[in-house]
C-alpha cells in the first residue's frame, strides 16, 4: 500500500525465510568473518576472469539461501538481482544457472535494497509465493571498469572506498501469520539527487544527500520518529559519506541517536585494512545485512532496523564525458515479528 509520496507499507509483512552470503579473501580478514556462509580463498575463484568470479559469488549466495530455506528452485517464482558490471552480466549469468524467471535490476550500490523492496511489494500484492533477491560486487572487476585495474597500482585519495568482494541473497515468502520471523514492513523508494559532484573517488560524499533525502522521506511518509528503530544503517557511504549524511539529517530536524546510526561499509573491515574511507559496492550492504545484521536480529540484538542502501548512478562513459554523478538511495524496514 502506498503511504505518503514515496513509501510502501507491506500489510502482509513478507517473511525473510533465509539468507546466503559469499565473500572474498580480503573480506574474510575483516570484522564479520563468522557471518559469511562461503569464503573464497582467492579472487579468481577458479575462473579465468573476475567477472566470472563475481557470478560464482552470486551463485553461491543464492544456492545457500535456497538450501537453508529448504526450498527448491522450482518453488521460486522470481529471481531479482543486479550488480555494477556492464549490463549486469554476472547477475544474468547467475540467473542462467538458477533457471528462474528473472528481473535484472540496476541501482548501483543501492541494488540490494531495490531488490528487497520490489520482492516485498510483489509478494505483498499476491504476485508470488517465493522470491529470491540479491546483489554482488567484485573488487577487481569493479575497479577495472570504473577506475583503473588493480595491477596499475594507482594511489587513491583518503575519500576513496574499497569495493567489496561479496554477494548476499535472501529468500522471501508470503507471511502465514508466523511469529518470531524476520519480516519486511515498509520501503521508501528514493529520488535521484545530483549535487554536481564529479569526483569518482568520493562516492560517499556524492551519495550522502540522496541518503539523507530518502531517510527524511521515510519518516515523513510513515509519520514515525527515528527512535522507532533500534538501528538505522546505510549501505556504503563510508566514513565521509556517513558523517555528511548525519549532519544533513540533523539539519533536516531528525533527532537520530548517533550510536544507532551506522554504515555497512564501516562495519566490514578492521582499522588496519587499507580501505581508505570504507567499503562500497553492490555487495556491501548485501553481505552485511544478509549475514551479520540478520544474524543479530535472530539473536535478539535488534528488533527493528532500517536499511538504506545508496547508489552512484554513473558509468565510465558519463564520467569520461564530464557528467556529474546522479545518486539514489532506497530504504527497507525489517522487523522481528511477535
Amino acid at each position: 500500500m502506498l503511504q505518503g509520496k514515496q513509501s510502501w507499507v507491506f500489510k502482509t509483512r513478507p517473511v525473510i525465510v533465509s539468507t546466503g552470503v559469499a565473500a572474498g579473501p580480503f573480506e574474510a580478514k575483516g570484522h564479520l568473518t563468522e557471518d559469511f556462509d562461503i569464503i573464497h580463498e582467492d579472487l579468481w575463484m577458479g575462473e579465468d576472469s573476475y567477472e566470472k568470479a563475481q557470478r560464482v559469488l552470486m551463485d553461491g549466495a543464492a544456492e545457500t539461501a535456497l538450501r537453508k530455506g529448504e526450498v527448491s528452485k522450482e518453488q521460486v517464482q522470481f529471481f531479482i538481482a543486479g550488480d555494477l558490471i556492464n549490463q549486469i552480466t554476472p547477475s544474468s549469468l547467475a540467473a542462467r544457472t538458477l533457471a528462474m524467471p528473472y528481473f535484472g535490476i540496476f541501482g548501483a550500490c543501492s541494488t540490494s535494497m531495490e531488490g528487497l523492496a520490489l520482492a516485498s511489494f510483489i509478494i505483498d500484492n499476491n504476485g508470488a509465493n517465493y522470491i529470491l533477491t540479491g546483489a554482488a560486487s567484485h573488487n577487481s572487476a569493479t575497479e577495472k571498469q570504473f577506475r583503473y585495474p588493480t595491477e596499475y597500482g594507482g594511489q587513491k585519495p583518503p575519500t576513496a572506498q574499497w569495493t567489496v568482494t561479496g554477494a548476499g541473497a535472501a529468500l522471501l515468502k508470503k507471511n502465514e501469520q508466523e511469529k518470531g520471523m524476520l519480516v519486511t514492513t515498509s520501503a521508501t523508494i528514493g529520488k535521484v539527487i545530483d549535487m554536481g559532484m564529479t569526483d569518482p573517488f568520493n562516492m560517499g560524499g556524492a551519495m550522502a544527500p540522496a541518503a539523507a533525502d530518502t531517510i527524511t522521506a521515510h519518516f515523513r511518509d510513515l509519520n514515525i520518529d527515528p527512535s522507532y528503530y533500534d538501528l538505522i544503517v546505510t549501505g556504503d557511504l563510508g566514513k565521509i559519506g556517513q558523517e555528511t549524511t548525519y549532519e544533513l539529517l540533523i539539519n533536516n530536524g531528525l533527532n537520530i541517536d548517533e550510536q544507532k546510526f551506522r554504515d555497512c561499509g564501516l562495519m566490514l573491515y578492521t582499522e588496519d585494512q587499507p580501505v581508505q574511507s570504507g567499503g562500497s559496492g553492490a555487495g556491501c550492504s548485501a553481505t552485511v545485512l544478509y549475514g551479520h545484521l540478520v544474524k543479530q536480529m535472530r539473536q535478539g540484538v535488534y528488533k527493528r532496523i532500517l536499511v538504506v542502501a545508496t547508489g552512484a548512478l554513473l558509468s565510465p562513459l558519463t564520467f569520461q564525458q564530464g557528467e556529474s554523478i546522479p545518486c539514489i538511495a532506497h530504504a527497507v524496514s525489517i522487523e522481528m515479528s511477535s
